[in-house]
């Protein structure tokens, strides 16, 4: 039985205005896993990402290091009950 997941991501740091976003839907596709990213006026990188477990933590462990021009100084995860509604991966917002 494949054991599904959902988390919301909290990404700080430089994270902005260095091609994050896209660079985590093209992740987040090549692992299928669904949800968003979008930037947040604090600075920091939204996302939220669901589907098998394992999928979400490669997604988790992409997040920790990003891009190239990217320089994570976090991220904070919040898990919650996974809701099956998204078909793809996109920047929102």
């Amino acid at each position: 039985m494949v054991r599904m997941k959902r988390v919301t991501l909290k990404i700080s740091g430089v994270v902005q205005g260095v091609a994050f976003r896209y660079h985590a839907v093209a992740e987040a596709r090549r692992l299928g896993v669904t949800g968003w990213v979008r930037n947040v006026s604090d600075g920091t990188v939204m996302a939220l990402a669901e589907g098998e477990s394992a999928a979400v933590d490669a997604f988790m462990g992409w997040c920790r290091i990003g891009p190239p021009m990217a320089k994570v100084d976090g991220v904070k995860v919040t898990t919650s009950s996974f809701g099956g509604e998204f078909e793809g991966f996109d920047v929102i917002g």
